[in-house]
C-alpha cells in the first residue's frame, strides 16, 4: 500500500463552507477527499485515531453533537479526510432534518472533490431514519461510499455475523455495497478498512 496512514496531520477547521481548505498534490491536481459523515458519538475521531495509529490526533468528545465545524486532516500528502459534524445529508423528514447542522447538508452539494464516502453506523443500534435517508442518498447521488459498522468488539464473530445479517435486513445493502465491521478500540478491521481505501483511490 502506498499511501501511508500513519503519516496524517490534522490542517483546518471550518466553521463555514468557504473556510474549507483545497489541497492539491505536487502536480497541482485536488488532492481526494475522503468524508467521514454519520451520527454524533458514533466514532469517527476514534476510527481516524485508529486508522493513523495515533490516540492523540483527532479529539474524541463524549459529548454527542458536540463538534459544530468541519474537521481536516492531511493524509500523506496524497488524501484529504473531511470529519463532518452532526449527521451529515439527507433528504428526510423537516424533524430529522432540523436535527444536522446546516453546515454538513450544505457540504455534499458545494462541488467539494468528494472520492468516498465512510458513513459509519453503531452496530449496537437499529437504523434510525437519519441512518436510512444518508444511505438513500448516497444512493440516489451515485456517491461513492463504504458502510462502516462501529463498536464491534461488543460481539463475537459469531453474534457479529447473525447482527449484521439482521442489519442488511433492516437496511436491505444494494449487493455491491462495501460493508466493514471494525472497532476502534482493538484495531479490528481497521488494516482491512484502510487497505480498501486505498485500492478504492488508487493511492
Amino acid at each position: 500500500m502506498a499511501i501511508n496512514f500513519r503519516n496524517t496531520r490534522f490542517i483546518a477547521l471550518a466553521a463555514k463552507i468557504d473556510q474549507c481548505p483545497n489541497l492539491t498534490d505536487d502536480n497541482g491536481n485536488p488532492l481526494p477527499e475522503i468524508v467521514m459523515s454519520g451520527k454524533s458519538n458514533v466514532g469517527k475521531s476514534s476510527l481516524i485515531n485508529a486508522m493513523s495509529d495515533n490516540k492523540k490526533l483527532a479529539r474524541v468528545s463524549g459529548t454527542p453533537g458536540k463538534t459544530r465545524a468541519v474537521i481536516y486532516f492531511n493524509c500523506d500528502k496524497k488524501m484529504l479526510i473531511a470529519d463532518l459534524p452532526g449527521y451529515g445529508y439527507a433528504r428526510v423528514s423537516r424533524e430529522a432534518k432540523e436535527s444536522f447542522s446546516k453546515l454538513a447538508d450544505d457540504y455534499f452539494t458545494c462541488g467539494r472533490n468528494i472520492s468516498l464516502v465512510l458513513n459509519l453506523i453503531d452496530i449496537r443500534h437499529e437504523p434510525s431514519k437519519e441512518d436510512i435517508g444518508m444511505l438513500e442518498y448516497l444512493n440516489s447521488t451515485n456517491t461513492p461510499y463504504f458502510v462502516v459498522f462501529t463498536k464491534c468488539d461488543k460481539y463475537s464473530r459469531a453474534q457479529l455475523n447473525k447482527r449484521i445479517q439482521e442489519l442488511d435486513q433492516e437496511y436491505k445493502f444494494d449487493e455491491s455495497a462495501k460493508i466493514f465491521t471494525i472497532s476502534s478500540q482493538t484495531k479490528a478491521g481497521i488494516s482491512d478498512l484502510t487497505a480498501a481505501i486505498a485500492e478504492e483511490l488508487s493511492l
